[in-house]
């Protein structure tokens, strides 16, 4: 039998319309349709190897073997394959993320992107894309957007055969991000609790579906005229909507840290300025800055003024799921 292994490469995206909040915590169906742009610098090369002779699932991460506690959430993962396969082969998967891990930076987008990759690959299942990104939702809600490259629309759907992924545009103009990476360590309160917990409890949780509805429908004309003004002002306002919900939840929770304060009136300072400078965040610290990649060297010396330039990274979009001929460990 031909060895049952595939390796693939997954970039992290960062979403301009924001996905929070479930409304089936099993698929992971969001509660609004979603939009991303993926990123050129950040990205998870993953391998998985199927084979009789393993007794379990394996995880190993950065070259470090993984506890079972998160195998258990790789194995559930590798079920929906198997499942779909017809086998019950258990399987080893390494993978090398260089994205900071559950810093704010959608290393699990990557990450399960990269694995329905290289499952796809591994079991010769010959999934279209669009498929693939239904599984990818399966292991993590924004991995369905990283399937893709450029801007992308993970479409909410009517339930888990349609709540896919699909490219809005190829991002091929002047557009880019620079992160502020304030904190890589992983987060307190990580996504999934955050999202549940203002769902649940925040009061501006109720305006949420049909205020993100209403932005994503404006953002999308804005993005094919290449409007940077019009898609950084709507992308900045609907960040601080979801941050909204996480202060006003009960109890109020933030993932705000004095320095993410200081990065988002840096970049007012920036754009006020006169260069095109709009700030997104997800669920973390770290802050993003949407801007022509033609000013990012500049934007990047203003910020050094209030950060080192360790802290500082420009991205240009990045591409759609990509197969690997082999898997290269983490740079030194």
């Amino acid at each position: 039998m031909a060895p049952l292994q595939g390796i693939c490469r997954a970039h992290t995206n960062i979403a301009l319309i924001k996905y929070w909040g479930k409304r089936d915590q099993d698929l992971i169906l969001p509660m609004n349709s979603n939009l991303s742009l993926t990123l050129d610098r950040f990205y998870t090369d993953t391998e998985v190897h199927f084979s009789s002779d393993f007794t379990s699932d394996r995880l190993i991460l950065n070259d470090t073997l993984q506890e079972e506690a998160e195998t258990q959430r790789i194995s559930q993962f590798l079920d929906h394959f198997r499942a779909y396969a017809g086998t019950s082969l258990k399987a080893q998967v390494t993978s090398y993320n260089h994205v900071p891990t559950a810093a704010g930076l959608a290393s699990s987008a990557s990450a399960f992107a990269a694995l329905a990759g290289a499952c796809n690959q591994a079991l010769a299942l010959g999934l279209d894309l669009t498929t693939l990104s239904r599984f990818a939702r399966l292991g993590s809600g924004s991995a369905t957007r990283s399937i893709f490259g450029g801007f992308v629309e993970w479409q909410k759907g009517t339930g888990d055969k349609d709540s896919i992924a699909l490219p809005f545009d190829d991002a091929q103009w002047d557009i880019g991000m620079i992160i502020i990476a304030l904190n890589k360590k992983q987060k307190v309160i990580s996504s999934r609790e955050g999202m549940a917990h203002a769902m649940a409890t925040s009061p501006f949780y109720s305006l949420w579906p049909a205020l993100s509805k209403e932005k994503l429908a404006a953002i999308k004309p804005a993005i094919k005229a290449h409007d940077l003004q019009k898609i950084g002002e709507i992308a900045e306002h609907h960040a601080m909507m979801m941050h909204a919900t996480t202060l006003s939840a009960n109890p109020p929770f933030s993932y705000f840290e004095p320095e993410t304060l200081v990065a988002i009136q840096a970049v007012h300072q920036i754009r006020q300025s006169g260069i095109p400078a709009y700030v997104t965040m997800d669920a973390g610290p770290n802050v993003k800055v949407l801007c022509h990649y033609s000013d990012a060297d500049r934007i990047m010396a203003k910020l050094q003024d209030h950060f080192p330039s360790d802290q500082l990274i420009a991205s240009k979009p990045g591409q759609g799921i990509q197969l690997l001929d082999h898997l290269e460990a983490l740079h030194a």
